[in-house]
């Protein structure tokens, strides 16, 4: 089995994220950057499938600049054998994204595409979603648990009622869950042997799609400040402030 696992750079989760003065999005400049923590779950799962002798081949993609190629570079540290870079400087909406995967798809011809279910940096939870309908693929999102037999996958999934498990037909696309597994710890021998590994890059208009955005950020600001909380003298006061303040109740 041969699994595509696409990886993105974002803002490190440490980090606290400052809006740049002219209002026109975060701030990026010297701020440290990782792979985004529910995509290095996914490396991970597909990892261990490749440990337990199910995956032949794990291809890590990612789509940006040319600092991307740090991001892929610790996917092949942590096991991954290969990687590929489609470069471009554009931002892209998931829309844009998952036709590039769909591409990366029809070149590499993968039984299994496995992501995190979201990035960190815009929360979208779509990217998945719209590359199982581009590929008119079954499609497990948010995924605690995986177990493969006979060319399908049983998907454990946490919904509001409780676990929903469905059973699909490879190929697939999955996203990970944060409760899929725990990522290793990368080692420096590890670090030093993806300096090997190779990593194609592809200039994004050679796949020749559209990825002009949909959609226009008009201005970015941080949230209001909360204010400071105030003491009561008794439950009717406490009532009344629900009630005539906060209109709670």
């Amino acid at each position: 089995m041969k699994i595509l696992v696409p990886v993105k750079r974002v803002i490190d989760y440490n980090v606290k994220v400052r809006v740049r003065q002219d209002g026109s999005g975060v701030e990026t400049v010297n701020v440290k950057m990782s792979m985004n923590p529910f995509d290095e779950i996914a490396v991970e799962e597909a990892i261990r499938l490749q440990e337990a002798g199910r995956a032949e081949e794990i291809v890590a993609i990612s789509i940006g600049a040319p600092q991307c190629q740090e991001t892929i570079r610790t996917a092949l540290a942590m096991g991954a054998d290969r990687g590929i870079l489609v470069e471009t400087e554009q931002d892209l909406e998931p829309l844009g994204v998952s036709k590039v995967l769909r591409e990366c798809v029809d070149r590499e011809s993968p039984d299994l595409v496995i992501m995190g279910k979201q990035a960190i940096d815009d929360d979208c939870n779509q990217t998945a979603q719209i590359l199982a309908g581009l590929l008119d693929w079954p499609q497990g999102a948010f995924a605690s648990t995986l177990k493969f037999s006979d060319g399908r996958v049983d998907v454990t999934r946490e919904i509001d009622g409780g676990l929903e498990t469905l059973s699909l037909l490879l190929p697939a696309v999955i996203s990970a869950d944060l409760r899929l597994n725990e990522p290793r710890y990368v080692k420096l021998p590890n670090i030093m042997k993806a300096k090997k590994k190779p990593l194609d890059t592809i200039p994004i208009e050679e796949l020749g799609i559209d990825v002009a955005p949909r959609v226009s950020t008009i201005k970015v600001e941080e949230p209001p400040a909360r204010s400071g909380g105030i003491m009561v003298a008794s439950v009717e006061e406490l009532v009344d402030k629900l009630k005539n303040d906060a209109k709670v109740i």
